[in-house]
């Protein structure tokens, strides 16, 4: 079979033919029906190196995955040839504590994973090919009934993410509430229709682009503006000089950091999403008082139940772009030129 892999580090992509992956005991492989692709695959491709994260290439790309159980291994129960299922992207050791309650994203005992930190498409093959091979069977949720793969392939990253960053903030956001979200792309547009969803939130959406903005506005978001200098003066204006009850960053830079901590409530949430590699200098009068900073990673299985009900639902509804195997660069050149709209999606 093709399949679009990373060969090395600082490296462009390339489709190359491969075996197809067989299952051993436990293990299930996945009929791929749509992969997304990520901003993050970027800084895979551009930014990494050696010693950056605990595993290396060559791998085949692709961490957001649905599909259709293709064959099972021995000793696999619970799921049947040709039952359509997302896959959960983090591959946890399957046993520490934070497994067990199904939050492998935060596996601590690392060493013991699959793949220390990853998973499919980070640093194991991914789903940007026929077939992906899944290590083990507690990594695939049925798919809901009315949710097709190629629309369930981004909710397995760009809608669990946002999820599950949205939702650690649920009891800071009744009616009365302000949420903003600072980066309307990829993972930001279902940003906003997760806090449309599950909060009585005012939404505020926050990007540089024109485009973006309408997208965010489409979607539910309450008031759109531009970012620069003054966006967290704005914020606070339209919040009656409160700020915002919780800031989500799906950008990360320096810039916008500064602007939701200068946005943010007391007692508020400013949450990092986006891994532009900004920082922020925090210390005892730079922040209001007792606002929360802290970063993500992914989300939980039992989210991604969750997320996928929303997605079956019509509650959440990305906006892909759809892309053969052959045109998977083309996507990867739009995101980056920031061209596309919502997310990208691989289908085999």
């Amino acid at each position: 079979m093709r399949a679009l892999r990373l060969p090395a580090w600082k490296t462009e992509p390339e489709l190359v033919e491969v075996d197809e992956p067989t299952p051993g005991t436990g293990q299930v492989v996945v009929k791929i029906g749509g992969a997304g692709a990520c901003h993050s695959d970027l800084h895979l491709m551009h930014d990494f190196e050696a010693g950056a994260v605990p595993w290396n290439p060559p791998f085949t790309l692709g961490h957001e995955n649905a599909g259709w159980v293709h064959t099972i291994g021995a000793g696999v129960t619970g799921l049947e040839v040709g039952q359509p299922v997302a896959v959960y992207g983090p591959w946890g050791c399957g046993v520490c504590a934070r497994c067990r309650v199904g939050a492998d994203n935060y596996c601590e005992n690392p060493a013991a994973a699959p793949v220390p930190g990853g998973g499919g498409g980070l640093g194991l093959d991914g789903g940007m090919a026929a077939y992906l091979l899944v290590p083990a069977a507690r990594h695939l949720v049925p798919l809901p009934e009315g949710l097709d793969p190629v629309a369930a392939a981004p909710l397995t990253d760009a809608g669990l993410t946002p999820y599950h960053a949205i939702r650690r903030s649920w009891s800071k956001l009744p009616p009365g509430s302000t949420a903003v979200v600072i980066g309307v792309g990829g993972l930001g547009h279902l940003g906003v229709q997760i806090l449309k969803a599950t909060t009585a939130a005012r939404i505020i959406a926050v990007d540089n682009r024109d485009e973006a903005l309408r997208l965010a506005e489409e979607y539910g978001a309450d008031l759109t503006l531009r970012s620069g200098e003054r966006t967290a003066e704005e914020i606070r204006a339209a919040t009656g000089g409160r700020g915002a009850d919780l800031v989500l960053d799906f950008v990360g830079v320096d810039a916008t950091l500064r602007t939701g901590a200068a946005a943010a409530r007391t007692l508020g949430d400013l949450t990092i999403v986006g891994i532009g590699g900004g920082s922020l200098s925090v210390g005892f009068f730079s922040v209001p008082y007792e606002v929360s900073i802290q970063t993500t990673y992914w989300g939980t299985r039992p989210e991604l139940v969750e997320v996928l009900d929303l997605g079956a639902r019509g509650l959440l509804r990305p906006k892909t772009t759809t892309f053969t195997l052959d045109n998977a660069m083309d996507a990867y050149h739009r995101l980056q030129d920031g061209t596309l709209e919502g997310r990208a999606v691989i289908v085999p």
